[in-house]
């Protein structure tokens, strides 16, 4: 650990109510064409759907508007979506370049909710851009899917999720036809239409009628391959475009999972090593971690809520913590509180990953990445395939393989065929697109940067390596990495090919 204009009279808080309950539908046919004008407004707070920790507001600088997009691109007089937008205009109103529109991955995060928490770190930016991000559809308060009930998530989540007998793999079997016959039912309607190619007419779309003639792009981990089937679709009007923490778009399902199966080992490796050299608390060892993944598994801990800590949920904590090394403290303190009896730690971590938040509410995150991958991709996993790739993923892994191998079972029981084996993102005669990698990244590996850049095409795709821990590289901190992207931003200059920021 992931797309609005507005109603004339609505309020914008009656609006975006709304849309969390499933606008979108024939009412009035709105305008979906690039002549539609937004209506801007002060913002709400986020709702549950979108972050489920956030509660305030943004401040009086942002924006808030709904974009009409066709729900089918192929009928586009027919059924409507909102897509819910957020800005901050340029504070350099004289200089200003155009929208700097963010996704920040997922996919299923909701950019409305993050780009406020984040902008700090975009102070410079907003000098000459007008600051937009959105909820995808199927997303936050752009129809977000929703697949069970909050207590039945919980349930859910705290299940056993790397089974180690027959009787569990017919229980984690059953809990994933459960949840997929749980979407059909609740978001049915809207789950053909998720898919990332979609996303990224939205986005088209949204440059047409924010006005700009190019787009200006920031994506993040899945944000990089949303850039990237958008720069496939509209090569000519990719203008300055930034893929930070890059999904590799020649992996399928099970390389992908393989691949963050090294990342997160690689990551807790460096985050054991930097623990003994640095660390005031006693530092875990991997077997000691295993050994109480294995105890949690037979006898959960207590959390908190009158919650326990269980194998998946401690499972998913840890990896939560490897996103960032700002994290890495609460690891040591979680992990040897856990093997004291008291898991409060861990299990606060796992729900962030879950998208819980503290009222016991879960935002669309987790739904919304389970509904756009399977829309995504065509491959559907058994579990004789996943029992054939366990020795693998267990080797490469010995913390993470189990999960992330069962983990492929997502899409089995799915109601919506996928879209493809891999994406398409070559971009012939795409300005170029600057793709930042991190040598620490556990969620989208180094490697994906270089085979991004690639695949892109010649003259489009041009790397910058980060040599440092976290996922992503801008908001690392990394003081050469944010001067040569701002560089490249603001200015138009790009990097010279391999360079390296350490």
């Amino acid at each position: 650990m992931s797309r609005p204009l507005r109603l004339g009279a609505l309020s914008a808080a009656l609006l975006l109510t709304a849309l969390a309950a499933g606008c979108g539908g024939d009412g009035g046919r709105p305008d979906t064409s690039a002549h539609q004008k937004p209506d801007w407004s002060s913002c709400p707070a986020p709702s549950p759907s979108q972050d489920a920790a956030a509660t305030k507001a943004p401040g009086g600088e942002w924006e808030c508007a709904t974009l009409h997009a066709p729900l089918d691109y192929r009928k586009p007089h027919g059924k409507t979506i909102g897509i819910a937008m957020i800005r901050a205009k340029a504070t350099d109103r004289r200089h200003r370049i155009g929208s700097l529109i963010f996704n920040f991955g997922g996919p299923g995060g909701s950019g409305v909710a993050t780009l406020p928490a984040l902008a700090g770190s975009y102070k410079q930016l907003r000098t000459r851009y007008d600051l937009v991000s959105f909820d995808p559809r199927g997303v936050g308060r752009s129809s977000g899917v929703r697949c069970l009930g909050d207590r039945q998530l919980d349930a859910y989540y705290a299940a056993d999720s790397t089974p180690d007998d027959n009787a569990e793999v017919k229980s984690l079997v059953r809990r994933v036809k459960t949840y997929a016959t749980g979407c059909e039912k609740n978001s049915g309607t809207i789950l053909p239409y998720v898919g990332t190619t979609n996303a990224a007419r939205d986005m088209d779309l949204m440059r047409r009628v924010l006005g700009d003639k190019k787009m200006h792009y920031f994506g993040v981990s899945y944000g990089t391959e949303l850039g990237g089937v958008y720069a496939h679709l509209y090569p000519k009007q990719v203008g300055r475009a930034l893929f930070d923490g890059v999904v590799d778009p020649m992996q399928t399902p099970e390389q992908g999972a393989l691949g963050q199966a090294k990342g997160f080992q690689r990551a807790l490796d460096d985050y054991l090593k930097a623990c003994t050299r640095t660390s005031v608390y006693s530092c875990p060892t991997q077997n000691r971690i295993r050994t109480l993944l294995k105890r949690l598994d037979g006898r959960p801990v207590r959390g908190y809520g009158g919650r326990k800590l269980t194998e998946s949920l401690a499972d998913g904590g840890i990896a939560q913590s490897l996103y960032s090394r700002e994290y890495w403290q609460y690891l040591t303190q979680g992990i040897a509180a856990a093997q004291q009896g008291d898991g409060r730690i861990l299990l606060a971590l796992g729900d962030a990953m879950n998208g819980r938040g503290p009222d016991g509410r879960y935002s669309t995150l987790q739904s919304a990445l389970t509904a756009i991958t399977c829309a995504d991709f065509k491959q559907r996993y058994t579990v004789p395939d996943i029992e054939r790739k366990l020795p693998t993923f267990r080797k490469v892994s010995p913390v993470f393989g189990d999960m992330m191998a069962w983990g492929l079972t997502q899409c089995a029981d799915w109601p919506v065929h996928g879209a493809w084996t891999t994406p398409d993102v070559s971009a012939k005669g795409a300005a170029p697109i600057l793709v930042v990698g991190n040598t620490g990244d556990p969620a989208t590996p180094y490697e994906g940067a270089a085979r991004m850049a690639k695949e892109l095409g010649p003259g489009v795709g041009v790397q910058l390596t980060y040599k440092g821990e976290g996922h992503g590289a801008y908001d690392s901190g990394n003081a050469c990495v944010r001067k040569t992207v701002n560089a490249y931003l603001l200015r138009g200059t790009v990097p010279p090919k391999g360079k390296v920021c350490a």
